[in-house]
């Protein structure tokens, strides 16, 4: 019994103990993981706001669009409440709002009314767009960044463990490899923070620009509306 006990203790002490690893590591390293650790809690925090946003963005807009075209009072779904709720309806908004100022007067420029309608729109649409993108930068930022600055604590922890050997006047492994590999769990940590971060900057990517397309369509397909109502007058 004695010696399987003495076996499970060495097993159990030789496994990597990420906690221990912070712990004994220099000041400066550990600085750097705790601002790894930290920007991967925000980065997670992003992607779960960002998917619930997106989701229900895209659902109320679908909605949106069928009452839209269904509805025969435009005006009325334009109210404060739907542009405060949803991009697509704030596009419609601005086409609106400058189709009533564009045509109060008695002798209206047709080809300047169009010109104007689709100005307003596709500038709308990329304010949106932009908006809805904005926390997506700290995605890049910490995708692109976070392996060089967790390279940074490696680099930092390496040097420090030849400043032992030095001091210790001993090249043996057991006095460097202990300060090695908490460097090397530094980059482990940028790297924790790096992928999901690139992979998600990717896929959002790819839906808010799905998401503009379909401001896009909408605006143009309103466009097209209004410039029939114009040729009326």
């Amino acid at each position: 019994m004695t010696p399987t006990l003495s076996l499970l203790s060495v097993g159990a002490s030789s496994r990597l103990n990420p906690l221990d690893l912070f712990l004994q590591a220099d000041i400066v390293v550990q600085a750097v993981m705790t601002g790894l650790l930290l920007a991967s809690i925000w980065v997670w925090m992003i992607i779960v706001s960002f998917s619930l946003r997106m989701g229900s963005m895209e659902r109320k807009s679908r909605r949106y669009e069928e009452e839209f075209w269904e509805s025969q009072d435009h005006e009325r779904m334009l109210g404060k409440r739907a542009r405060a709720e949803l991009p697509i309806a704030r596009v419609a908004g601005a086409g609106m709002d400058e189709w009533q100022r564009s045509t109060k007067g008695t002798a209206i420029d047709r080809d300047g009314v169009r010109h104007r309608l689709a100005s307003a729109m596709e500038s709308r649409v990329a304010q949106e767009a932009d908006d809805i993108a904005d926390r997506l930068n700290f995605l890049a930022t910490t995708g692109s960044v976070a392996p060089f600055v967790g390279l940074f604590g490696t680099v930092w922890g390496i040097m420090n463990s030849f400043f032992q050997i030095g001091m210790q006047e001993s090249s043996s492994l057991a006095v460097v490899a202990p300060g090695i590999s908490e460097a090397l769990f530094a980059t482990a940590i940028g790297l924790f923070a790096a992928i999901p971060a690139v992979i998600a900057y990717n896929r959002f990517s790819h839906r808010v620009n799905r998401y503009e397309a379909r401001m896009q369509r909408f605006a143009d397909r309103f466009h097209a509306g209004l410039s029939r109502e114009l040729d009326k007058s």
